[in-house]
């Protein structure tokens, strides 16, 4: 049973919160804004409820939330800690008076993860005296439901560092994927970047409406990778695996995407997506829907449990 830290109480913190708990970890949640911590503890306990309704968790919720702890100072939550899951501001001064503190107080043999979206380690790291101990384990919201961790390192992050936050996530039920080196991103950042940006292009010049074409991801493309990667699905659409599927549509695909240029997100475009998203979802049922996609999600790691043999 280890010591966990999460620092910041909003959604992530929350979810890795109960990540960490429901592996049977102790954790410490520490939040700058006066009683956050506190108030987290009532909302992480009805994330906890929703799993076990649907036998994501196997002990009761009150059993799990008793393994998480509101702390009053960052020092108090980390300074015997074995791992820090940080999740402040997308700010990078924020991030880097956050490292500073978590090097001063957590103990030296101690990992220093942030859930960051968008900025690389090296950024705040660099001039740390621990540098060699920070990475980035950057989830998908929600990280309690959605399992995958992209581990990013520094160039002078130390193997053994990145080894065992990889084996620490597999341990908590987590999948986690080792970002070779630095890019802006990560890896499933830059894959939704790929998609969203050719989607805004296709409502942009009306080839397309907004609701049939999340038609076409959630009733199409979205079921083959519910379960199967983008190189998994080719390997298996084509009679002769990948090479043969590069060989037969490789250029048409290239002159697919030839001389595209994509817009940029503003403007009357943001309006006109706006406008019929509103029209399929008004904003009064915006949290309501949340709730359902979540609930949705956890449906469907439920599903999944249940995989082939082989893999």
């Amino acid at each position: 049973m280890k010591h966990i830290a999460v620092i910041g109480s909003g959604l992530i913190g929350r979810a890795w919160s109960i990540v960490f708990a429901r592996a049977k970890h102790h954790v410490y949640l520490f939040d700058n804004q006066n009683s956050a911590a506190e108030k987290a503890i009532g909302q992480i306990e009805q994330g906890l409820s929703d799993l076990k309704q649907y036998g994501l968790i196997e002990e009761s919720p009150s059993v799990v939330l008793k393994r998480i702890h509101a702390c009053k100072s960052m020092e108090q939550a980390v300074s015997q800690a074995d791992y820090v899951q940080e999740n402040t501001s997308e700010n990078l001064d924020i991030k880097q008076k956050v490292f500073s503190d978590l090097d001063l107080y957590a103990p030296s043999d101690c990992i220093l993860a942030s859930s960051t979206s968008t900025i690389q380690t090296s950024l705040f790291s660099e001039n740390l005296k621990g540098r060699h101990r920070c990475l980035v384990a950057h989830p998908v919201n929600p990280p309690h439901i959605v399992p995958i961790v992209e581990i990013s390192p520094a160039p002078w992050t130390d193997s053994t560092i990145i080894e065992r936050t990889y084996e620490f996530h597999k341990s908590v039920g987590q999948v986690p994927i080792l970002v070779k080196k630095e890019v802006p991103g990560f890896i499933l950042n830059r894959l939704q970047a790929a998609l969203l940006q050719e989607a805004w292009r296709l409502v942009d010049e009306d080839y397309v409406s907004v609701e049939d074409l999340d038609k076409t991801v959630k009733d199409g493309l979205g079921l083959r990778w519910a379960f199967m990667g983008p190189f998994e699905t080719i390997d298996l659409n084509a009679p002769g695996g990948v090479a043969d599927y590069a060989a037969r549509f490789g250029s048409a695909y290239a002159e697919m995407m030839s001389n595209v240029q994509h817009p940029t997100w503003e403007g009357s475009l943001v309006k006109k997506i706006e406008g019929q998203r509103r029209n399929i979802l008004p904003f009064s049922r915006h949290s309501e829907k949340e709730l359902w996609r979540d609930r949705k999600l956890m449906e469907l790691i439920a599903h999944k449990r249940d995989k082939h043999p082989s893999d």
